[in-house]
């Protein structure tokens, strides 16, 4: 008996690290070197490469490929049809297996529906990838991105409401969480 759930169509390879109280829905497949944590739930036909490193209770939505050399922290959330690259240059014929890019997301970040993530960077704590944007360089924690290429628009509380404009001591309208702000970086305080 397994303590993690997975519907009769989805594929787990043996060797496949899986937490328990993980749900691996239809038209999963999971591949065996992959290591995922505990409570995290993969919606329909979604892909886990095997080098893949997975943390508690992170959320992928339906139709999401997580391809090799990407890591995603605690409580990472992906959105639906969201993209992830390995290979910065690929060409059908041209291997280039050896020449993946790693790219790490943060703890807490969310990455919306339609959202692409060039290979090679790092997606900072609490983030927060607005839905169709595309990632092509590395984003700070608590960063509101959208756009393509995107571009920071604001910055977010962990509860994942926008922060007011400003710089200074700012603090979440829904949550009361408090915040250090200035035009490059945000940090609780």
């Amino acid at each position: 008996m397994t303590a993690y759930t997975v519907h009769p169509t989805a594929i787990v390879d043996e060797g496949a690290e899986i937490g328990t109280g993980s749900r691996i829905w239809h038209w999963v497949h999971i591949c065996a070197s992959a290591r995922i944590g505990e409570r995290c739930s993969f919606g329909q036909n979604v892909f886990v490469g095997n080098d893949v490193q997975i943390g508690n209770n992170v959320k992928v939505q339906n139709n999401v490929s997580i391809y090799d050399a990407v890591t995603l922290e605690d409580d990472v959330f992906c959105g639906p049809s969201m993209v992830f690259t390995n290979v910065h240059n690929p060409r059908s014929h041209v291997t280039r297996k050896h020449e993946y890019r790693r790219t790490v997301v943060r703890k807490g970040a969310s990455i919306g529906a339609n959202a692409t993530v060039v290979c090679g960077n790092e997606i900072g704590e609490y983030a927060f990838i607005g839905a169709g944007a595309v990632v092509t360089r590395d984003v700070p924690a608590y960063a509101l991105m959208v756009g393509t290429p995107a571009r920071r628009m604001g910055w977010m509380c962990q509860c994942g409401e926008k922060l007011p404009k400003g710089s200074g001591e700012l603090s979440c309208a829904t949550c009361a969480a408090r915040y250090m702000v200035d035009s490059e970086r945000c940090s609780p305080l």
